[in-house]
């Protein structure tokens, strides 16, 4: 049911021209199935590889024309990536001081990071786990709806895209991306390293790239399979319980995401303004996460997909960097105040 229901949703949003729909076909049939009570879930090891591939095609767009452009706009990328991060920790404070929200689970729930990576990090730290959890993957959702929507209608009218070739014959430069392929997945596997699986190869396989020794090579099988598989994982989260779980919050979990999506947005115009890159590049760079779906939807879009990723990965670094320190402070301080009102 679950492959079924993502080929026909898949279907027709190709027939619409959606960017994307190799991502957003699965997951609307994920969440369908999630909410209707089907059990079937997505197994560690074939995430892991889906999210090695999604690495390795951000490594597959790295070029040197990007570098100029960091060189000389590198504080200004900073400050897009931390001003989303801080509007995501006040909104966070602001949930967890009006209660909508216990401890540090509404600080983790807001940060603009990989889903997967937050959602770790914050039960490590004694966050509610499965509030993050919906948190995030209902704002990876939001995203990657809006992206691919702004993606849509803003590519409408350059040509028809060409007939896919799915199974190409494989050239030489399909050994180096396996080779890349194998290390993600052991990072993803066998170390804690939060989304190893998609930073080693996409790092790595980015700077050979740039150095010019290797040539990394995705046919079209295999980047739908890995769609599919962060589609799936999307969407069979959505599952009944949680959604009962965190009901009485959804409708400050939705407004905190749609002022997130709203700021973003605005940043991107000034993003766009001091680097004249496009419009749909800079709205693509400065999106709220997640990390993984920002790349395919890029990736199937006529955006500079290094620019995008540059921003995206900045972002992942830093919410992982400052995430438990920040969570800390500001639980805290709303605990704090709250603990002064009852005095």
């Amino acid at each position: 049911m679950l492959a079924a229901g993502s080929l026909a949703a898949t279907t027709g949003l190709r027939l619409l021209e959606a960017p994307a729909a190799l991502l957003l076909g699965p997951m609307a049939s994920g969440i369908a199935l999630g909410l209707g009570g089907a059990s079937v879930r997505v197994g560690k090891a074939p995430y892991v590889l889906s999210q090695a591939v999604i690495g390795c095609l951000v490594a597959r767009a790295a070029s040197p024309a990007i570098l100029p452009s960091l060189l000389a706009s590198g504080h200004l990328f900073l400050g897009v990536v931390l001003a989303g991060i801080g509007l995501a920790a006040v909104m966070g404070w602001l949930l967890c001081r009006l209660g909508v929200m216990p401890g540090t689970t509404a600080i983790w729930g807001t940060s603009p990071g990989g889903a997967a990576a937050m959602v770790i990090m914050a039960d490590a730290y004694g966050a509610d786990a499965r509030l993050v959890a919906f948190m995030q993957y209902l704002r990876v959702l939001c995203v990657a709806l809006a992206a691919a929507g702004v993606a849509h209608f803003w590519a409408n009218g350059t040509g028809q895209a060409a007939p896919t070739v799915w199974f190409p014959a494989l050239g030489p430069g399909f050994v180096a991306t396996a080779g890349l392929l194998v290390l993600g997945a052991l990072a993803g596997l066998r170390t804690r390293l939060p989304s190893g699986a998609m930073l080693v190869p996409m790092l790595l396989g980015g700077g050979l790239r740039l150095a010019g020794l290797v040539e990394v090579e995705l046919p079209p099988w295999l980047l739908a399979a890995s769609y599919a598989g962060i589609g799936w994982r999307i969407g069979l989260g959505f599952t009944r319980n949680v959604i009962a779980y965190a009901a009485r919050a959804l409708p400050m979990i939705l407004l905190t995401i749609l002022v997130l999506i709203g700021f973003c947005g605005a940043l991107s115009v000034l993003l766009a303004r001091a680097t004249g890159v496009d419009a749909l590049t800079a709205y693509l760079a400065a999106s709220p996460g997640g990390l993984d779906s920002v790349a395919i939807i890029a990736a199937a879009s006529p955006v500079d997909m290094p620019f995008v990723m540059t921003l995206q990965t900045l972002r992942f670094f830093l919410v992982v960097l400052l995430g438990p320190p920040m969570a800390r402070l500001l639980a805290g301080k709303a605990k704090g105040r709250e603990q002064a009102g009852l005095r």
